[in-house]
């Protein structure tokens, strides 16, 4: 855990968690697993706050907890999940991509909740839906259920781990544990149960004093009535899912540059057919036959058999390599080399961060240097056309910022120079490694620039605020246009002004945030493949 990734994890708490969630959770990080009176003694909080702060950490997995030898409980918290808060918008994007509002809603709600049982996340998305819809319209409680169902199968959701049977029974001192003992059931992990949920949402009264009397006795015969149904079965999201389909979304497009439509379909389908068989981590996919792969085209695609083998046989003669053959039955088996996909995105990234940063020249010499690995200063300067002194500048600007390493060879035990081979090289995981801790800090700055810019004109944005919701009572209870313009101009044109500018430069900050997001992840997946697939 480098400083860099402890600053941004700690800013990100703070943003969606408070100051107080921010100080636990930034205490964990930095010094470990740490029991409770340790907790509350080094952040100068009080107990009833640090624990609240912990619920709220377990809650959202976070942190995890286990028993010490000494008989107590430490606490220590999650590095990579909290680094993971910054994906939130794209876990919810994808969803709505792929299963509509009710499934954008149902990730939406279990990334603000934690954890929730199946009924509470229908009902509560059933409801959100409903005051969206027209007056006399309402969404069934079937229909979100159904789409539930489907992120389970896809794995998109999944359940949480479970107290054991035996990790709340007293001891043979008849005492309890001081933590449960979670165990998580690998087959029955995204099982929807089966649950009997009649009805349609509802929305929000303004008034329901009428009504309380009636509704105040429904919650308890409702609640007992949904712990049954939930049988202590909890939800969450499942952050490995939603990376598989962004990696499996990155080579797609990679291979639609690289090639055509066509091309790209066939890799979609082959990722499809394996997505759930394929552990995230894996470095290639199951194998699939040509037959398979032929029957399970989108049905707008109508392409001959023979057409597909002359697809997959390009796709496998690539130099890229994202297709490989396995095997020649079935009229041949086709996988696809997820690690090397995966490599060769990184690549690319690299090659492009140092084309932005040094130009072009550089980057011909860093491609250069990926594919000889070992080059001489002057076989540099011959391979690449360049001369000797750009060559020689632009080597040592790559080599003080740690993009390209140089190693000697000697030819004697005494290493003198004029003796010695100097050889520039790349090692592109450490180049990755390098890249991704400043793509950390760029986070991190952009984030701490959109704090400043709000807190700079927090006053000016209250009072936006207090006018638009002036207005939109008036308009509830059907005041004149007059009346409303009126409302208007007590915002000036220069705080418009103002206030037009803040939010071109917040929504800037935020889609920045985006886009390096999107190399953080390229060059994580590829971090993690190589270590899971080297060792």
């Amino acid at each position: 855990m480098t400083a860099v990734e402890m600053r941004l994890s700690a800013l990100l708490l703070q943003e969606h968690y408070g100051e107080i969630v921010e100080r636990v959770g930034a205490f964990l990080i930095r010094n470990g697993a740490q029991p409770l009176r340790v907790i509350v003694s080094e952040t100068g909080t009080p107990t009833d706050q640090v624990k609240k702060a912990l619920c709220v950490l377990l809650q959202h997995g976070l942190a995890t907890y286990q028993m010490h030898r000494r008989g107590f409980v430490e606490y220590s918290a999650r590095c990579d999940c909290c680094l993971r808060i910054l994906r939130f918008p794209r876990y919810i994007y994808t969803a709505k991509t792929l299963y509509g509002d009710a499934g954008e809603l149902i990730v939406e709600e279990l990334l603000l909740n934690g954890k929730m049982t199946l009924t509470a996340a229908v009902k509560k998305v059933a409801n959100r839906l409903t005051e969206t819809m027209e007056d006399g319209k309402s969404m069934e409680y079937s229909e979100v259920l159904a789409t539930f169902t489907q992120l389970a199968d896809t794995h998109f959701v999944q359940r949480c781990p479970a107290v054991s049977d035996t990790g709340d029974t007293p001891s043979a001192e008849g005492r309890r544990p001081p933590a449960p003992t979670l165990v998580t059931n690998e087959k029955e992990m995204y099982c929807v149960p089966k649950v009997t949920l009649i009805g349609k949402g509802k929305r929000r009264r303004s008034s329901d004093d009428d009504e309380g009397a009636t509704q105040s006795k429904r919650p308890k015969r409702d609640t007992a009535a949904e712990g049954a149904q939930n049988d202590g079965i909890y939800w969450q999201i499942n952050t490995d899912r939603f990376h598989q389909h962004f990696r499996d979304q990155a080579i797609i497009s990679a291979v639609s540059n690289k090639m055509d439509q066509t091309s790209s379909e066939i890799v979609r389908t082959m990722l499809r057919m394996s997505e759930i068989t394929t552990s995230s981590n894996a470095a290639y996919t199951q194998p699939l036959s040509s037959n398979e792969i032929f029957r399970a085209l989108p049905a707008g695609y109508n392409i001959s058999k023979q057409v597909l083998d002359q697809y997959l046989t390009l796709l496998a003669d690539d130099p890229l390599e994202f297709v490989g053959r396995s095997g020649d039955s079935g009229g041949g088996m086709f996988v696809i080399n997820l690690h090397k996909a995966v490599t060769s995105l990184a690549t690319s990234n690299l090659e492009s961060i140092v084309q932005e940063r040094f130009g072009s020249r550089c980057a011909r010499i860093f491609r250069l240097l990926l594919r000889k690995r070992h080059l001489e200063q002057k076989q540099v300067e011959d391979f690449a056309m360049i001369p000797a002194k750009e060559a020689k500048d632009m080597l040592y600007r790559m080599l003080s910022v740690n993009l390209v390493n140089l190693q000697e060879i000697p030819k004697t035990p005494d290493h003198a120079p004029s003796r010695t081979f100097y050889l520039y090289t790349v090692n592109p995981l450490s180049a990755a490694r390098m890249l991704l801790q400043r793509c950390y800090k760029t986070v991190a700055n952009l984030i701490e620039r959109r704090q400043f810019e709000t807190k700079e004109n927090k006053r000016l944005l209250e009072k936006s605020q207090r006018i638009e919701a002036i207005i939109t009572s008036m308009q509830a209870t059907g005041a004149e246009e007059s009346q409303l313009q009126e409302i208007e101009e007590m915002i000036t044109a220069p705080e418009r002004q103002q206030l037009e500018n803040l939010k071109r430069n917040v929504n800037r900050l935020d889609a920045s945030e985006i886009q390096v997001d999107e190399t953080i992840f390229i060059l994580e997946s590829y971090v993690t493949s190589t270590k899971a697939n080297v060792l």
